[in-house]
């Protein structure tokens, strides 16, 4: 009874690390965020709870840069990439999992192989290929470039390998072609996967900042990531609006989250087909 014992105290104080390490620092921006103008934030003993309280800096982040022009530009960014992945990485990863062709196991492999590369590597050859298109100074610049994630290819072809052979075999005997395979078989299979690729895709696309701030030049068409480096001046910068600004670029993410999560721990979790 007493290793048991120990062994939970161990776990849930594990746990506790992990909570402090990942929700920690998002409470303290959300503390800095509300706190008024009097209270000192750099004390030897932070505070959580803000000593006078007010919603103030997050109107100031309104009047110190357009920010929902910087939010719409966002928004349009990643729906962009959100359609892309949902369609296109869906469509790639159930061929590399369902259909029989040569060469598909080479694609495979250069698919995975992509992943090993970071995203420096070929950093430069996707601004020239961008500038090429004309697409430079454009939100489809922006956003063309991670339309087909590697990974999310991989997370659907994962999905869609899943699923029994049977089921495909039944469906050729009965004359269906592979889009109809795809349309009545693979897709019921995989919509939780399907959310898991469109929280990412969303996630990457309205978290990134070194692309846009390469493609972009008009400020008018600056994503939020990128504008709100206004919020920190050359000589001085108040944390309370940096964090403001933290915060708004963070509901959205939560309120996506929110209303996906049900469907996101299904896609982590597929890992068979029931029936």
């Amino acid at each position: 009874m007493r290793t048991h014992a120990r062994e939970y105290v161990l776990r849930y104080a594990l746990l506790l690390l992990v909570l402090v390490l990942t929700v920690g620092p998002f409470l303290w921006m959300l503390s800095t965020s509300l706190k008024g103008s009097g209270e000192d934030v750099f004390t030897e003993l932070p505070s959580f709870l803000p000593q006078q309280p007010t919603l103030s800096n997050y109107a100031r982040v309104g009047q110190s840069i357009p920010v929902w022009n910087y939010i719409a530009n966002s928004l349009i960014v990643a729906a962009l990439a959100v359609a892309g992945n949902a369609v296109g990485a869906t469509l790639a990863g159930y061929a590399l999992a369902r259909l029989r062709a040569p060469g598909m196991k080479l694609l495979l492999g250069l698919t995975l192989g992509t992943l090993i590369l970071p995203g420096e590597v070929t950093i430069i050859s996707q601004y020239v290929t961008i500038r090429s298109m004309g697409l430079t100074d454009t939100l489809l610049g922006v956003a063309l470039p991670g339309a087909i994630a590697m990974l999310n290819v991989l997370l659907m072809r994962t999905a869609f390998a899943a699923i029994p052979d049977e089921m495909d075999e039944a469906a050729i005997i009965d004359g269906a072609n592979a889009w109809q395979r795809f349309v009545r078989i693979g897709l019921p299979n995989v919509r939780g996967m399907i959310s898991v690729v469109i929280i990412f895709s969303f996630i990457g696309a309205w978290d990134d900042f070194l692309w846009p701030l390469i493609v972009l030049t008009n400020p008018e068409r600056y994503t939020l990531t990128v504008g709100l480096q206004y919020l920190s001046g050359a000589f001085s910068s108040d944390p309370r609006l940096i964090a403001a600004g933290i915060m708004i670029a963070f509901l959205p993410i939560a309120i996506l989250f929110a209303a996906l999560q049900r469907f996101f721990f299904r896609g982590v979790e597929e890992g068979a087909v029931k029936g």
